[in-house]
């Protein structure tokens, strides 16, 4: 009882955080409600026992993504200035969208069979995920760590330049 409990309020949590992220008119505060959002997720994952996941969600979307994120929102700042309206004067529209998109989905969710049993996990999920990224699938981790590598590099450069 208590797990749903919690369930519950972290998905009210994820939902107001992204709500957040696609209200605010303040761009840097759409991306701390975006992290919020992620953080959600990732918190559901866990409660989900998929103790993995959430660990790549904290490790990808919070760590690299919304810091790229930030990071961009922060060194372009200065190019795109403050000359917008606080105000959105088509947020019913949007909303009137929102409603449409959400109506669409849960008919063509209700409509589909997505199977009765899930299949069981081996015991070494994630002890075969490792071992992947270490022997098969070495190349391809390694160029993804040399490009976040070259693009964390990249940024502090541009960011020193700027001050300099």
């Amino acid at each position: 009882m208590a797990q749903q409990a919690l369930f519950l309020i972290m998905a009210v949590f994820t939902l107001g955080m992204a709500l957040g992220t696609v209200t605010s008119r303040n761009i840097f505060h759409s991306a701390l409600f975006l992290v919020g959002s992620f953080a959600g997720v990732a918190v559901i994952y866990f409660l989900l026992e998929a103790e993995f996941v959430g660990v790549a969600q904290i490790i990808i979307y919070i760590g690299a993504i919304a810091t790229l994120i930030i990071f961009a929102i922060m060194l372009s700042r200065s190019v795109t200035g403050q000359n917008g309206s606080p105000m959105n004067r088509q947020w019913a529209f949007a909303a009137l969208g929102a409603a449409l998109l959400f109506a669409a989905l849960a008919w063509l969710f209700s409509r589909v069979d997505f199977g009765s049993t899930a299949q069981p996990v081996p015991e070494d999920a994630i002890a075969l995920i490792g071992a992947g990224l270490v022997t098969e699938y070495v190349i391809p981790f390694e160029v993804a760590s040399i490009l976040l590598l070259v693009a964390l590099v990249g940024a502090i450069l541009i960011a020193r330049e700027r001050h300099s």
